[in-house]
């Protein structure tokens, strides 16, 4: 557990970069650090790790002050990964993730096995150990990055916009891949991000910071898209903020429909009766080929004979929300979205007005946010001679 006790930065020229922060980083969760330029972000990760000490206040691990271990002591327990991966321009891949293992002074082959064991969890091919930072993609880069953060096994991770670099397709892949190794490796970890969208898919709690330094509001995902705690917050959301809430909807929430799905080696007689002019075409597997409309069909024949339109894409029962279900009937022609299993065999298929009412069930849609009081903040302890001096 991270705990913030009421920090305070306060620099010479009198500028706040934090304003009496209180808040709790739980232990083997993601809490992301999102908010406006200047609104002390980057300075609240950095106290952890004491690359900046507080001018008032106490910033505790698992109950025990940062500030009462040494700087170097305390950064070999923290991992740290920051937006240009930070990598020694003149070691090898390999080098660079063994160097933290090296400086605890295990052998060689040790820090080698575990570099190569690293890249493979993160998804570097083997073949790029003996490579130069110069020599990889910037998403490659990046996920050395968070291999060498991991390499001595540190219980707490700190990461600094450590995908904002990279262009939008690789930033998803990173995302996507980190959170798998996090499900594995349950690390406690605070992130950094300007990006909402990224905050609200990556973290388990998200904290909003307000220029000045100022926290306004530390709460789940779908609580602070419910419930934002101002208009600030509502306005650094965006407008949308009811579309994203569907996001955390299961897709197996939809009520799905059999009707109007027909295999490829049906009479085309049987689909011209179609209630709605559109039948669903699966393969003898039961996986979708595409849509047939009424008034296209051949005059005899079978399905597959019939000109197709394609499905858009389809949504998974098992793991996408509603908020992929109602993409899917939109970008549909058929104003239908089509749902598979694991194994993308047919399951159903789901109309606008299904995935509606399923959503109104589901009590996503926007409310106004009530008056909320100001949540109480435990007195800070403050060191005897603090002096405010950052390291």
């Amino acid at each position: 557990m991270i705990t913030f006790e009421g920090v305070t930065k306060r620099y010479p020229d009198g500028t706040v970069a934090l304003d009496d922060v209180s808040l709790e980083c739980p232990t083997g969760r993601i809490t992301v650090f999102v908010g406006t330029s200047g609104g002390g972000k980057t300075t609240a990760l950095r106290t952890i790790n004491r690359m900046v000490d507080p001018t008032a206040g106490r910033v505790l691990i698992d109950g025990r002050d940062v500030r009462d271990r040494k700087p170097a002591e305390l950064r070999r327990g923290i991992g740290y990964v920051i937006q240009h991966a930070g990598l020694f321009p003149h070691k090898t891949v390999e080098d660079n993730i063994a160097t933290v293992p090296r400086l605890l002074g295990r052998k060689k082959k040790e820090t080698r096995d575990r570099a190569h064991e690293l890249m493979r969890l993160v998804g570097l091919e083997p073949a790029m150990a003996k490579r130069y930072p110069f020599q990889l993609s910037g998403g490659q880069q990046q996920r050395v990055g968070v291999a060498r953060a991991l390499a001595a096994d540190p219980p707490i991770m700190l990461m600094d916009e450590p995908f904002s670099a990279v262009d939008p397709v690789v930033r998803t892949e990173l995302q996507d891949e980190f959170l798998r190794l996090q499900d594995e490796l349950h690390k406690t970890i605070v992130f950094v991000t300007h990006d909402i969208d990224e905050a609200i898919k990556l973290g388990d709690r998200i904290a909003v910071f307000r220029t000045g330094g100022e926290l306004v509001q530390v709460d789940s995902p779908q609580d602070l898209l419910a419930r934002p705690a101002d208009d600030f917050v509502a306005g650094f959301i965006g407008h949308d903020r009811g579309i994203r809430r569907l996001s955390f909807v299961p897709a197996a929430e939809a009520p799905l429909s059999e009707r109007g799905i027909l295999p490829a080696d049906a009479p085309v007689e049987r689909a011209r009766d179609a209630a709605d002019g559109w039948t669903l075409v699966v393969d003898v597997g039961g996986r979708p080929l595409g849509w047939a409309a009424a008034g296209a069909l051949p005059a005899e024949g079978v399905l597959a004979d019939a000109r197709l339109a394609p499905i858009g894409h389809t949504f998974s029962i098992e793991g996408d929300s509603i908020r992929a279900a109602l993409d899917a009937a939109i970008l549909s022609p058929s104003g239908r979205a089509v749902a598979v299993d694991g194994d993308g065999r047919v399951v159903g298929v789901a109309d606008q007005a299904d995935l509606s009412a399923a959503i109104t069930r589901s009590g996503t849609r926007p409310e106004p946010a009530p008056a909320r009081p100001e949540p109480a903040r435990p007195e800070p302890a403050r060191p005897a001679g603090e002096d405010g001096a950052s390291v």
